[in-house]
């Protein structure tokens, strides 16, 4: 893939303008470095939750900035060196602080014990993925390295579609707060939340691996007993 022809790969402009934007939504009110302008309930008495969260935050704005170049065939098909190295601070400067740093976050949630098993479980997946996408590279299995990373990078987005996601159910769940929630708004909110951090990895790997499925070469298929036949009674095509 060179530079003439990027428009074979349409969807990357579009990628980087959502990458940038969900960047300058969500980054600005932690540079400010006053918890209550978090975007995130911090936990009474946690007085460690909300530093490690701006961490968090941080670091998954490495992730999801150095991960748009990563996917980028252009870019990493002219600039090798520049792709290694952007791989590097994807993975250890982005995923692997932000993942741990996630765990924690994810356990002492506020939202409920849904959202915690989901931020528990996807940051977990999170860093597996990577690792072993990582681990494909050192090993110069490079085809395998590109589908492990395509999991990692539908990860790392996760977080756009959930907040999506997430507006969606609370306008479809609003209408049912004195009924299925008991009157309860906030408990209505944590529902809506859990079904944003379960569906958004859930829908994009799927997606991922539908890709990585449709882009296999196709397999050669076998020689048919009837078709070897033929070739045994005319016999080998010799030249004169």
């Amino acid at each position: 893939m060179t530079s003439t022809n990027w428009w074979r790969r349409p969807w990357i402009g579009p990628l980087l303008l959502v990458a940038a934007a969900f960047l300058l939504f969500s980054l600005p009110p932690y540079l400010t470095l006053d918890p209550d302008r978090s975007r995130l309930e911090p936990p009474a008495g946690n007085g460690l939750y909300y530093p490690l969260l701006v961490a968090h935050v941080l670091f998954g704005a490495v992730a999801m900035a150095t991960a748009c170049f990563q996917i980028w065939p252009a870019f990493r098909t002219t600039h090798r060196r520049g792709h290694r190295l952007t791989g590097r601070i994807y993975v250890f400067a982005g995923v692997l602080p932000a993942g741990l740093l996630g765990l924690y976050i994810g356990w002492h949630t506020a939202a409920g014990p849904s959202v915690r098993v989901a931020n528990l479980v996807g940051s977990a997946l999170w860093l597996l993925v990577t690792l072993v996408g990582y681990r494909m590279a050192r090993q110069r299995r490079f085809g395998d390295h590109r589908r492990w990373m395509s999991r990692s990078f539908a990860l790392t987005m996760s977080i756009v579609l959930s907040r999506v996601i997430n507006i969606v159910a609370t306008i479809v769940l609003t209408p049912q707060v004195d009924t299925t929630f008991g009157g309860s708004d906030v408990l209505m909110r944590y529902s809506a939340a859990s079904i944003g951090v379960w569906l958004s990895p859930l829908l994009l790997l799927l997606l991922t691996d539908w890709l990585l499925e449709r882009r296999k070469p196709a397999a050669r298929k076998p020689v048919t007993r009837d078709v070897e036949h033929a070739t045994a009674k005319v016999g080998p095509i010799l030249p004169r």
